[in-house]
């Protein structure tokens, strides 16, 4: 049966969270009680993010240095060259910010891979962002990752979800097969919602080389 992945990428295809991982090092004290207004949906992704971007003290060539050294799941390289033997389309997700995964994806040699995130906007006041893929009649998050898994998906296609947050717990409601670990794991044990167990993208290889 065909399939298509959809996948989270902050903490699913990169071993820690990018963007949480940007906010310790550069910003301010404050930050954390507006990421645990955003976790209790208070704030959406986009106000919590330009108001955390208030407290940042970074230049993009900062930022480039650490993104210098996130690594990738072990397994990633491994499981895009599965699904393209396999003709699966793979894409990625995220409530993230669009420049940093491409310069991330890009250093591993995954440039082809597409990516609906939201916009990371520079200019002489610092930085901001833009959510081009939000839900008009939601807003909560930044990337609506439901719609756009109902808008990307081909006809007659198994679609499978692979994430690990809290910008995954609507879109795993929508997904035929979903691998969670952390937080969505704990959701979709908490909410019924059916989940595979996941830690590396060699456990979902081995799963696509068993229902293939």
């Amino acid at each position: 049966m065909s399939k298509t992945f959809f996948l989270d990428f902050d903490g699913t295809i990169t071993k820690n969270d990018v963007v949480a991982t940007m906010v310790i090092k550069f910003c301010r004290p404050g930050w954390e009680e507006l990421n645990n207004q955003w976790e209790r949906g208070e704030l959406s992704t986009e106000d919590c993010a330009n108001k955390t971007f208030a407290l940042f003290d970074a230049t993009m060539e900062d930022i480039y240095r650490l993104l210098d050294t996130i690594e990738l799941d072990n397994f990633f390289v491994d499981f895009v060259r599965v699904c393209k033997a396999g003709s699966y389309p793979i894409y990625i997700l995220s409530d993230g910010y669009d420049i940093l995964i491409q310069y991330i994806l890009n250093r591993h040699g995954l440039s082809g891979l597409p990516v609906y995130a939201n916009k990371l906007v520079t200019g002489s006041k610092g930085f901001s962002i833009a959510c081009t893929y939000k839900n008009p009649h939601c807003q909560k998050c930044g990337t609506c990752k439901k719609n756009l898994l109902h808008h990307l998906k081909g006809q007659n296609t198994q679609t499978v979800y692979v994430g690990d947050g809290c910008s995954d717990t609507c879109v795993c409601h929508e997904a035929d097969i979903v691998f969670a670990k952390g937080s969505l794991l704990r959701y979709c044990h908490k909410n019924n919602v059916k989940a595979l167990a996941y830690t590396s993208f060699q456990d979902i290889i081995n799963w696509l080389n068993k229902n293939s």
